[in-house]
């Protein structure tokens, strides 16, 4: 029999939330409650978060009436501990008691570990009701937030004071309170505008969870966050056209707003052309990192005095716009400013003045990680063999590289920090090549940002995370869980990523120990080798992680136990692999797990011809691995990884074959001697290549 089931709404109201507030809480909504349901024992369809600032949704559909009767059977004590001379011992009692039955109901059961009291635990299920009010309560105080808030008599913590609660089963109210504020079916309208069914102080009635968001919709609350998000990027772009211009899309812009409003307004703003004398990135950052508005292009492309600034209501656009205008001008004014004194030095003078910034207390200042920068990313460029003019312009780059950080921009804006050195290298007469590098030696900043864009570039930005993740990594500075003060996780990424995009053929070992060189004035704990060491394994699990995430597992690890210390070489070994499909990379796994533990005891030696006598297997098996080695051998030194596992493949069947037909382990000691050799130079070939006994894990 189905069990009858209703729609569950609990809408906690609040004042404000901060936007990441918001996302943690709708992140953690779901499973809060399919945790505990579970634990009730009570089933249910989807469930759904909703939230604005003003309120926090969970609505849980078909949500069963009532639990299902219990009847399970629960182990208890052991018979020689629940009995003592013929008589129940207290163990035995607490354990009927715990399940509802008398000690002479309670079963002696054999087990593994010896005889042992079971019982039969009954319970019959109640009503979901009687069980949902607690339920909710524990939800909701369970939603976890970066910091909490005490109020009136302090004894609830929540991200922000709660202020109604309307909680629904069906249309049925659950009784429920929480900080003084009991729960009904009445709610929140839009702070400023009301809609039909709006009392004049803003109080909505919800009658249950199906038409929840058509209410609140109607009276200008999108309670969806999806639904908000698609509204305001529509209403934007609607903007933008009647405007005349066209959109600078921003899905950060997106994002911070959409927890911001509950219904999305767009209000156009603008100011005067003369700030366009700006450089473009000045402009859209003083929009976008202080006014969260967005950008506007003409259709030539040009940047557009006008931005577009998504508000919370509708009513007295011209008023907001003019103070938005106000703000949006003032800003300006201030980068215009900072722009004119920035350039009347050569952005070169300021060099020394980074002498006066700690990078690490322990590491010295920016003016000493600069040194150390432009000396690695020569390095690196002279172990990478490439030309002159790269390795130059990388070198002119980073001398440069660091010298926007004591600039009054940049101190204004720090998200800045490259382009505007970019910037004033280009103004002050410096090739366009250079000025690149000191804009590219920051990339990639984050996961979905581009690596850099030309070779020099990249030799600069490898160089400035290596120097911070060796020295970090030599004075004790390594990440803890999800501590990463130093943001190394990042930075190893982005060196990883910098080298496989580039298609940079770099030994990490080199690497490191060119970096460990640069250190001379710095006291280090580890020595050379034992950081090589501990900041390869860092890297092999990095390189682990970001390759899986478009290649077979199982391909990644079996390349990486024999060359994590060359990124791009295990990669192409790694895409060679998965060129085969599940199926064989399992075949060929498994033979190989069984080659190599057979290896382990094989002495060294060349293996000999087998007998006159021999099985076929054993005779095609042979010749077979001659054949395979003198090619192995040329596609492995040519690169050409994807011929070799393909010979591989086509020579595990042969493997599979022989271990059907032939006792590896004979009698005969010569006899057997022969064969491990056999098995350990079918290992050790192959192994050179990957590990092939992981593959099909």
């Amino acid at each position: 029999m189905v069990p009858e089931t209703s729609d569950l709404l609990l809408e906690i109201g609040v004042e404000e939330l901060p936007a990441s507030f918001v996302e943690a809480a709708l992140r953690a909504l779901p499973e809060l409650a399919r945790k505990r349901f579970a634990e009730l024992r009570l089933t249910h369809g989807d469930v759904h978060a909703y939230g604005t600032p003003r309120r926090l949704t969970l609505i849980v559909e078909k949500l069963s009436l009532t639990q299902p009767d219990l009847e399970e059977e629960v182990t208890g004590p052991p018979t020689k501990a629940a009995f003592k001379d013929g008589a129940p011992t207290r163990a035995a009692e607490a354990f009927a008691t715990k399940v509802g039955c008398a000690v002479a109901d309670l079963r002696r059961v054999e087990t593994p570990k010896g005889e042992y009291l079971v019982g039969t635990r009954r319970e019959q299920g109640q009503p979901a009701m009687a069980h949902l009010p607690a339920a909710l309560v524990q939800m909701t105080l369970g939603i976890p937030f970066r910091k909490s808030m005490r109020w009136g008599a302090g004894t609830v913590a929540f991200g922000r004071p709660i202020q109604w609660l309307v909680a629904l089963l069906g249309e049925t109210v659950i009784d429920l309170e929480i900080a003084g504020i009991k729960s009904g079916t009445t709610s929140r309208s839009h702070r400023f505008l009301r809609g039909p069914g709006v009392t004049p102080s803003g109080e909505v009635t919800i009658k249950n969870a199906a038409t929840y968001l058509d209410t609140l919709r109607a009276a200008h609350v999108i309670a969806d966050p999806e639904e908000r998000a698609r509204l305001m990027r529509e209403r934007l772009l609607a903007a933008a056209k009647e405007a005349g211009g066209v959109l600078i899309e921003d899905d950060f812009l997106i994002h911070e707003n959409l927890s911001l409003v509950e219904e999305p307004h767009i209000i156009v703003g603008g100011y005067e052309k003369e700030f366009l004398a700006l450089p473009e990135r000045v402009i859209l950052e003083v929009a976008k990192g202080h006014q969260r508005y967005f950008g506007l292009r003409s259709p030539d492309g040009s940047l557009m005095p006008n931005y577009l600034a998504v508000v919370n209501t509708a009513e007295n656009p011209t008023l907001i716009r003019r103070g938005n205008d106000i703000t949006m001008r003032a800003r300006l004014s201030d980068a215009r400013f900072f722009y004119g004194e920035d350039t009347k030095a050569p952005l070169a003078s300021r060099r020394e003045k980074l002498g006066g910034i700690v990078f690490q207390k322990r590491l010295g200042t920016m003016l000493a990680k600069a040194e150390r920068i432009e000396r690695l990313a020569r390095e690196l460029g002279l172990l990478l063999m490439l030309p002159e003019p790269t390795l130059m312009a990388a070198a002119s780059g980073a001398h440069l590289a660091k010298c926007d950080l004591v600039c009054l921009m940049v101190g204004e804006f720090p998200e800045l920090e490259g382009e505007m050195g970019k910037a004033y290298a280009l103004k002050q007469g410096v090739s366009p090549e250079v000025a690149a590098v000191i804009k590219e030696h920051y990339s990639p900043r984050g996961a979905g940002d581009s690596t850099a864009a030309s070779d020099a570039g990249a030799l600069v930005a490898m160089a400035d995370r290596l120097d911070t993740l060796v020295g970090c990594f030599a004075i004790g500075l390594t990440p803890t869980g999800a501590a990463d003060p130093y943001g190394l996780r990042r930075a190893c990424l982005g060196v990883l990523r910098t080298m496989l995009d580039r298609g940079f053929d770099l030994g990490l070992t080199d690497a490191f120990r060119a970096a460990y060189d640069g250190y001379t004035q710095v006291k280090l704990e580890l020595s050379r080798d034992d950081l090589v060491k501990k900041l390869g394994e860092f890297f092999s699990d990095r390189l682990k992680g970001l390759l899986e995430a478009k290649l077979p597992s199982d391909a990644v690890q079996a390349c990486l136990g024999v060359v994590s210390d060359r990124p791009l070489d295990a990669r192409a070994r790694a895409e060679a692999i998965a060129h085969l499909d599940a199926a064989t990379r399992a075949g060929v796994g498994e033979v190989f797990k069984r080659a190599t533990n057979i290896a382990s005891n094989a002495p060294g030696g060349e293996p000999g011809l087998p007998p006159d006598d021999a099985h076929q297997s054993e005779k095609a098996l042979y010749q077979g691995f001659l054949s395979m080695r003198e090619r192995l051998g040329h596609q492995a030194r040519g690169g050409d990884f994807d011929s070799a596992f393909k010979d591989i493949a086509a020579f595990a069947p042969l493997l599979a074959q022989y271990f059907l037909d032939v006792f590896v382990m004979a009698e005969d000691m010569k006899l057997r001697e022969s064969r491990l050799r056999l098995m350990r130079a079918i290992s050790e070939t192959c192994g050179t290549l990957a590990r092939l006994d992981l593959l099909g894990g």
